[in-house]
């Protein structure tokens, strides 16, 4: 058993597939497949069930997997720590972010992380925020922005920006003819939301339960662009952040934009990291050069 084996089994178990497992290892599959078994028989266990078109793991096989990426992550965690002795600003950044954040803010972001860092490899991770902080507890993202708030002990979050929501609704739909609106106003008003897991979703209910307004019974989209388009074509009324409302974003034909007057609901940003990380002085300095981005962008 190596760490290259170690590699192997982890890559196996995210992708769930040989062939796939193998393409991310830089591998071929025969190569991947006899590695995993030579392992297999090491230890004296089956980790995995293979089926014609899936991989899944046994109950030991999830156990090994967990310490392998623990090893893997502590190994990586080494030679970043050695690397920043020499260079502090260089070495590989594993940054995750959330769906409904990473494709509207990671565009400005990325530019200005190279530009302040030009040694620093950033590697981007999107999914969802529940995913993420556990993959920041499990050592195999280094950050991630993330909305607040974050409760977990091992875990520091340093505030970047508030990110106000306007109200979308259609060219003819409720408000249309406002040029902002009050959020008592939504009192009773039915809104388009994502489904389960996104964390837009539960700020979103908070939103409704602060105003009086509903949940549409019967849909919940699976994307922030699902919501933009049904709002287009007149399905109902929605929260959109305001990061995903500037250009270089299209808006849909027939989509209106309305500001809420007064303070308006918003929510916090924040770069979230172990607090037992070997990088919290970079992460520190990252955390100022991306609030400092941010202000420029939701003030323009």
């Amino acid at each position: 058993m190596n760490l290259r084996d170690l590699k192997y089994l982890v890559a196996l178990a995210d992708h769930r597939h040989f062939g796939k497992a193998a393409e991310a290892s830089f591998v071929s599959q025969p190569t991947l497949s006899t590695q995993i078994k030579k392992l297999e028989e090491e230890l004296g266990v089956q980790l995995f069930e293979r089926a014609p078109r899936k991989v899944m793991m046994t109950p030991v096989g999830r156990e090994v997997v967990a310490r392998a990426r623990g090893i893997v992550g502590e190994v990586e965690s080494m030679r970043d720590l050695a690397r920043r002795s020499q260079d502090p600003e260089s070495g590989t950044l594993r940054l995750g972010a959330f769906p409904t954040l990473a494709p509207y803010f990671l565009p400005h972001a990325v530019p200005a992380l190279q530009k302040r860092f030009p040694r620093l490899e950033l590697l981007l991770v999107e999914e969802k925020s529940d995913a993420l902080i556990a993959q920041l507890r499990e050592g195999r993202i280094d950050a991630a922005l993330l909305a607040l708030p974050i409760h977990d002990d091992q875990l520091h979050a340093e505030p970047l920006f508030d990110e106000p929501f306007l109200l979308a609704t259609r060219e003819d739909g409720a408000f249309a003819d406002r040029g902002s609106i009050g959020i008592n106003e939504l009192d009773d008003q039915t809104l388009l939301l994502l489904e389960d897991g996104h964390c837009l979703r539960d700020q979103a209910l908070d939103v409704c339960r602060l105003s009086g307004a509903h949940e549409k019974a019967g849909f919940r989209a699976t994307s922030l662009e699902t919501l933009r388009q049904m709002v287009a074509a007149g399905a109902g009324i929605t929260l959109l952040p305001a990061l995903a409302t500037r250009p270089p974003i299209a808006q849909p034909d027939h989509l209106r934009l309305i500001q809420f007057a007064g303070e308006a609901p918003s929510r916090s940003i924040a770069l979230v990291w172990r607090k037992s990380s070997a990088m919290g002085e970079l992460l520190g300095d990252i955390a100022q050069t991306l609030r400092t981005l941010s202000s420029g962008l939701l003030n323009d």
